[in-house]
């Protein structure tokens, strides 16, 4: 049985990524330092999967730390989660981000080299297409100029993974370009669990629609998109899950040093389509206000889901109707999110 380590693995997608890894055969160790996470992660992944997963509390960037798990452990493959990640915090504490998320991936690295361990899945994201407005983007398209740290962190770790594959035959590298994440688990278990005020759409929603925060900002509403509203490709968790797994499989299979893989659903949706999804799956009208744009938001992102669809067999199952009601039943299971 083959082992994969999942640095990350107790965070948002990592967790479910966990969960179709050990549905698909694999022996899984993750590694997390809990900064974006918590414990009781764990013991809902038991509950899911029936399976007490061995864990590592340490923070990636500490290599002597990160080592004793591959001394104790076979690794086979890596998937690299881990990282600090929202695009706000990030233009305030910019070298904590470049510290933090360059350092941990050159960590895993080393000891991947030191170790004899070859193949490592990395999770990048649509972000390092900067803010062209070329849409659909394909795995082609220029990599932008980022507008965060955030994003210039995930276009600087994709070229240090290329540089490292080139100078050592034996590494091969998938790096998978997410668009937007959204949805829950369907027990129920797990979601999207942020500490502190979300950053991102749905969560924040999820909290105006369980009464815990007051009143969701749109912003802007006079964009060229039919109403007005930002368009995004929104992807459900547990289909972004699956990818990865079957990114796994074709690093087994594959000749090639470097893949690069859009996951998306390859159609956008827009704020206002995805606050009606919303209200929909929750019963009642979810409070609402527009908002001026904000800055950096590019009025349409999605993915061209064709190279994925035909090399990694990997195409998104659900709809945005189900990324709400997940959302929702998560949201009404763990109105104040997990305990620490």
């Amino acid at each position: 049985m083959s082992t994969v380590l999942v640095t990350g693995g107790s965070g948002y997608i990592g967790s479910h990524t966990v969960i179709s890894l050990s549905e698909n055969g694999y022996d899984v160790v993750i590694v997390d330092n809990l900064s974006n996470s918590k414990m009781e992660v764990l013991n809902r992944l038991e509950k899911i999967t029936g399976k007490r997963f061995k864990f590592y509390n340490i923070d990636c960037c500490d290599t002597d730390a990160l080592r004793k798990v591959f001394e104790e452990n076979k690794i086979d493959s890596v998937i690299h989660f881990a990282g600090l990640k929202a695009v706000g915090e990030s233009v305030k504490i910019p070298l904590d981000y470049y510290s933090n998320n360059i350092g941990s991936l050159i960590s895993v690295c080393r000891l991947m080299s030191e170790f004899n361990v070859n193949n490592i899945v990395f999770s990048s994201s649509a972000t390092v297409y900067g803010s062209s407005e070329d849409v659909p983007f394909t795995e082609e398209s220029p990599l932008g100029v980022c507008t965060n740290p955030y994003g210039w962190t995930k276009w600087m770790i994709e070229q240090i993974l290329r540089d490292y594959a080139k100078a050592d035959p034996s590494k091969k590298v998938c790096l998978l370009r997410y668009f937007n994440p959204v949805g829950a688990h369907e027990s129920g278990l797990l979601g999207e669990d942020p500490r502190g005020i979300p950053n991102n759409l749905f969560p924040y929603i999820s909290k105006v629609a369980g009464g815990t925060l007051d009143c969701l900002t749109v912003f802007g509403d006079d964009y060229d998109t039919p109403d007005g509203t930002c368009l995004r490709d929104y992807i459900h968790v547990v289909d972004l899950a699956q990818g990865h797994v079957k990114a796994l499989k074709f690093l087994d299979k594959t000749e090639d040093s470097v893949s690069v893989f859009n996951l998306g659903t390859g159609k956008g949706t827009s704020v206002l389509e995805a606050l009606n999804a919303f209200e929909k799956a929750c019963g009642h009208e979810i409070k609402h206000v527009i908002g001026p744009r904000r800055s950096g938001d590019i009025a349409v992102c999605y993915a061209s889901t064709a190279k994925a669809e035909e090399v990694l067999g990997f195409k998104a199952q659900y709809g945005i109707d189900e990324m709400c009601s997940s959302c929702w039943k998560w949201q009404t299971m763990n109105p104040e999110g997990l305990k620490d």
